[in-house]
C-alpha cells in the first residue's frame, strides 16, 4: 500500500497514461526521440559556443546556460516519464519524488529568469551599441547568469520543502507523467493555503516579473530599430533579437498555463483535465527544449560558421 506502520507515505504511483496503453508506446517513442534530439542539439551548441572564442559573447553566454539548462531538466524528468510508460502502475518513493521535482522546478524558475537577463542583454545591445561591451563585461554577465541560477534553486527549495511538510493520506496516485507539484498538492489530506499563498509570490518573482523586465525591454528595442534609417539596418537589428521573442512565447505560454494559477485542494479537476495538463506539461518539457537549440543557435550564421569550422578542423586531423 505504500504505507509505514505510523501511516506516512512512502510511495506514489504515476498514473500518466496508464488507460491508454496504445498511446504510451506512441508517446514513448516521440518522447525518446525528441530526447535524443534534445541532448544532441544542445549538446552541439554548448560545444561550439566553447570551442569558438568568437562565441564567447555575452548573448552566447547565456545562451549556453539555457542549453544546459535545458539538458538537465529533460534529465532529470524524461527518464522517469520513459520509464513510466512501460509499466502499467509506476511506483516513485516519497524521497525520489521530492528529489525530481525539486530539480526540475529548479530548471524551470531559473530558466525563467535567465530569459529576463537575455533580453536585458539584448536591450543593451541594440539600444546602447557603443557602450555595450563596457555594460556587459564578464564582471556583469556572469553574476547575472549566477543570480538566475541562485533565484531559481532558491525558489525550489521553498516550495519543495513545503510540500514535503504535508501529510498525505489514502490517495497517493498521481495525475500525472511525472513528481509534478500541483498535481501533488492535489493528494495532500490538509490545508494548502499556505503552498498556494507561497506559489502566488514564487509566480510574481520567476514568472511575472521577468516577463515585464522582457516586455519592456522589447519596447525599448522596438523602438530604437524604428529609429534606424536604413531598411538594412533595421532588418540586421530585427534578426539578432527575433530568436528570443520567439522562445519567450513558447515558454511562457506554456508555463503559465500551468503555474500562473494554482488551484487550492478543493478545485481538482476531472481525470480528463489532469490528463490535458500533463500533456500540455509534457509539450513544455521536451519540445521548448527542443526548439531552443534550432530558434536560437542552428538558425544563427555565427553558429553555423563555428560548427563548419569545428567539423572543417576535425577532419583535416
Amino acid at each position: 500500500m505504500g504505507r509505514t506502520n505510523d501511516s506516512m507515505l512512502t510511495e506514489f504511483v504515476l498514473f500518466g497514461l496508464s488507460e491508454h496503453p496504445k498511446l504510451q508506446t506512441v508517446f514513448f517513442v516521440l518522447v525518446f526521440c525528441m530526447y535524443l534530439m534534445i541532448l544532441l542539439g544542445n549538446g552541439v551548441l554548448i560545444s561550439v559556443i566553447m570551442y569558438d572564442s568568437h562565441l564567447h559573447t555575452p548573448m552566447y553566454f547565456f545562451l549556453c546556460n539555457l542549453s544546459f539548462l535545458d539538458i538537465c531538466y529533460t534529465s532529470s524528468s524524461v527518464p522517469l516519464i520513459l520509464d513510466s510508460f512501460l509499466t502499467v502502475r509506476k511506483m516513485v518513493s516519497f524521497s525520489g519524488c521530492m528529489v525530481q521535482m525539486f530539480l526540475s522546478f529548479t530548471m524551470g524558475a531559473t530558466e525563467c529568469v535567465l530569459l529576463g537577463m537575455m533580453a536585458l542583454d539584448r536591450y543593451v545591445a541594440i539600444c546602447y551599441p557603443l557602450r555595450y561591451p563596457i555594460i556587459m563585461r564578464k564582471g556583469a554577465y556572469v553574476p547575472m547568469a549566477v543570480g538566475a541560477w541562485v533565484a531559481g534553486i532558491v525558489d525550489s527549495v521553498v516550495q519543495t520543502s513545503l510540500t514535503m511538510q504535508l501529510p498525505f493520506c489514502a490517495n497517493n496516485v498521481i495525475n500525472h507523467f511525472v513528481c509534478e507539484i500541483l498535481a501533488i498538492l492535489k493528494l495532500a489530506c490538509a490545508d494548502i493555503s499556505t503552498n498556494v499563498i507561497s506559489m502566488a509570490g514564487s509566480n510574481l518573482i520567476v514568472l511575472v516579473i521577468p516577463l515585464l523586465v522582457i516586455s519592456i525591454s522589447y519596447i525599448f528595442i522596438v523602438a530604437t530599430i524604428l529609429w534606424i534609417p536604413s531598411t538594412e539596418g533595421k532588418r540586421k537589428a530585427f534578426s539578432t533579437c527575433s530568436a528570443h521573442p520567439t522562445v519567450v512565447l513558447i515558454f511562457y505560454g506554456t508555463i503559465f498555463f500551468m503555474y500562473a494559477k494554482p488551484k487550492s485542494k478543493s478545485s481538482i479537476g476531472t481525470n480528463n483535465q489532469d490528463i490535458i495538463e500533463a500533456l500540455i506539461s509534457l509539450f513544455y518539457g521536451v519540445m521548448t527544449p527542443r526548439l531552443n537549440p534550432l530558434i536560437y543557435g542552428l538558425r544563427n550564421k555565427d553558429v553555423k560558421a563555428a560548427l563548419k569550422y569545428m567539423l572543417g578542423r576535425k577532419k583535416s586531423l
